[in-house]
């Protein structure tokens, strides 16, 4: 009989560390589960909000395009209509070739600005291996140079607003490239694997206050944001040409 207990309680023993067992891995492995649906909210977000900006940034090029192609189709209903009238009125032809002429000078105009653009995202990204170094972070997309650093470099565990001392050697670089191509527009961006928000634009509005007042760029150039970086931490210094002025200048030279 007592060897008949000995044995359930053994086998009780067993069981109860069994289930046990079997509790802590299912703990486990919703623990994993959840760390694997945060990683995936994340990067929904990030895909998201660049679906956000794209869109945005299609919506205004489809504005330009369209008014640029208002203005051609204008341009070339008037060419058919001095054409018509040729035998009778020499001089409404000649007043639509010198309009052709001048339109020719405009687009002409608009395709020496992209070229200049395009040259400018050339020499800002030679400019920066020369400055930074060749082993320095920086690329090229859409014709926008991005130079970019781990955010820890600049913040102690990427947390926190204030930029390290040795991070400002490498901030005063960027100012020279900065200030060797005045004519670009500059975007501070802080990247974060946290979803803050707040924190990473204050940490952008940090950086580019340093190089404003330390480093003497100006500040109408800079333009500081927060980002989700998804699954990855840094801090972007974005040159790209100023888009704005180029499409005020193509739209004031389509209505001449």
């Amino acid at each position: 009989m007592i060897r008949f207990f000995l044995c359930s309680a053994l086998l009780f023993v067993g069981l109860s560390h069994v289930q046990a067992q079997k509790k802590s891995e299912l703990i486990d492995q919703n623990q994993e589960l959840k760390y694997k649906l945060d990683s995936v909210s994340r990067i929904v977000s990030t895909a998201q909000h660049n679906e956000k900006l794209g869109l945005q940034r299609a919506d205004e090029l489809q504005v330009q395009v369209t008014e640029l192609q208002d203005a051609n189709a204008t341009l070339m209903k008037n060419l058919n209509s001095f054409a018509a009238l040729s035998s009778q009125n020499s001089e409404n032809i000649n007043k639509t070739l010198a309009t052709l002429k001048r339109k020719e000078e405009q687009l002409k105009g608009i395709t020496d600005g992209v070229a200049s653009n395009d040259s400018t995202a050339v020499m800002i990204l030679t400019n920066s291996k020369q400055v930074l170094g060749e082993n320095a972070k920086v690329g090229v997309s859409d014709g926008t140079v991005i130079i970019s650093e781990k955010l820890d470099f600049f913040f102690a565990d990427g947390v926190g607003t204030n930029a390290s001392i040795e991070s400002r050697d490498w901030l005063e670089n960027v100012a020279k490239v900065a200030n060797a191509n005045p004519k670009s527009i500059i975007t501070v961006a802080s990247l974060n694997i946290t979803g803050e928000m707040d924190i990473a634009i204050q940490q952008a509005t940090a950086i580019a206050s340093i190089l404003i007042k330390d480093f003497g760029v100006n500040g109408e150039r800079i333009i500081a944001v927060g980002q989700d970086g998804g699954l990855r931490e840094s801090l972007q210094i974005k040159f790209q040409p100023n888009y704005k002025a180029f499409y005020d200048m193509a739209k004031g030279n389509a209505k001449n």
